[in-house]
């Protein structure tokens, strides 16, 4: 009972600081407004692995296009892609047109409210699933992501590096999660995270939870959470094929569907290995200029190094070995290339 106690005690602490101090985000519904599911989901969506900051504007142009689920249902995926470009992570976005197919095919147009059926949906995961049932439903569920590990490592004192602290720390969340307001609950903990408890930073001043939190009472909190050594990402290299024709117009590629990037458009290069082919083939025979400057591109998984060789033609076909088509190069502002392709494009243009 004494351990139930604290957890109500956190919890009511936590609930009274965020009604004085909730982030005014625009996927946030206002006090006292039943939140829109299809709002928490696209937002949710957006921000695996991607800054509030960069999602924002994001978030509001989407909503703006396609303002319901049916909507974005409807839209090709060329549409969603290229709305997508610069985001980052592009499973997410094909994932995301996916998702809002199956919810109006399957689901009559509403998010299914528990996190179980939330799991089976395309592209979301155990911690999408738990925060749009928390947040959207308020369902009894702890959204963990990396705020919230933080919070919890420091205030519990865990010292066990992630990701093995893992399942202790989602099991001291879940804890805490109160009766009523679970989805008030979890976007607390995740703006406690955000704009206190920073990874930098533990402003246990102002923190609400300042005298329960051991890691400040031992004078561990800032070092807190622990994590294992990252390894060296490897290098890779590559090409990028920069072919202008008299009329201004660029090759582009459209790359496979599964796999890094998928589906979107890309200035065509060669394969990106530890090591550039002895003989290089572009998608045309020419003579090449380099360019002298290289682009820098680092993925999760790897870091990307394209050298960018440039030449013009008056040919009109396009190869056959390939999803091809000509765009004008100033066009391809309106065309969903990625940000590494954006990169090629101002130095091919240099």
């Amino acid at each position: 009972m004494a351990e139930q106690g604290l957890h109500q005690d956190l919890a009511g602490k936590l609930l009274a600081w965020y009604d004085g101090h909730a982030r005014d985000l625009p996927w946030r519904a206002k006090p006292g407004i039943k939140p829109d599911p299809y709002h928490v989901w696209l937002s949710e969506i957006m921000l695996q692995q991607t800054t509030v900051a960069t999602v924002r504007d994001y978030y509001i142009k989407f909503l703006s296009r396609w303002p319901e689920v049916a909507d974005l249902a409807t839209a090709s995926q060329e549409d969603v892609l290229r709305a997508w470009a610069g985001l980052g992570y592009y499973a997410r976005a094909r994932n995301l047109h996916a998702c809002a197919k199956e919810v109006v095919r399957d689901w009559n147009g509403e998010f299914p409210d528990t996190e179980e059926a939330l799991r089976t949906l395309p592209g979301i995961g155990p911690y999408t699933a738990a925060a749009i049932a928390a947040i959207a439903f308020d369902q009894h569920h702890a959204a963990v992501d990396g705020n919230v590990e933080r919070v919890m490592a420091r205030v519990y004192a865990i010292e066990s590096p992630l990701p093995a602290a893992k399942p202790l720390i989602k099991e001291k969340a879940q804890a805490l999660v109160p009766k009523k307001r679970a989805g008030d609950f979890a976007q607390a903990l995740m703006d406690l995270g955000a704009t206190i408890c920073t990874p930098r930073t533990a402003n246990c001043h102002i923190c609400p939870w300042t005298d329960n939190c051991n890691g400040r009472k031992r004078g561990i909190a800032e070092s807190l959470p622990r994590k294992m050594p990252k390894a060296k990402i490897p290098t890779r290299l590559g090409i990028a094929f920069w072919i202008e024709r008299d009329d201004g117009r660029i090759l582009l590629r459209r790359r496979p569907q599964k796999g890094l990037l998928g589906g979107m458009v890309e200035i065509p290069s060669t394969p990106w290995e530890a090591k550039l082919p002895r003989k290089v083939a572009g998608p045309v025979e020419a003579s090449w200029t380099k360019s002298t400057l290289l682009v820098e591109h680092t993925f999760t998984h790897f870091h990307l190094q394209l050298s960018v060789w440039k030449t013009s033609t008056t040919d009109l076909s396009l190869p056959d070995h390939g999803d091809y088509r000509w765009v004008h190069k100033d066009e391809l502002v309106h065309e969903a290339l990625p940000s590494l392709m954006r990169k090629v494009v101002v130095v091919a243009l240099k």
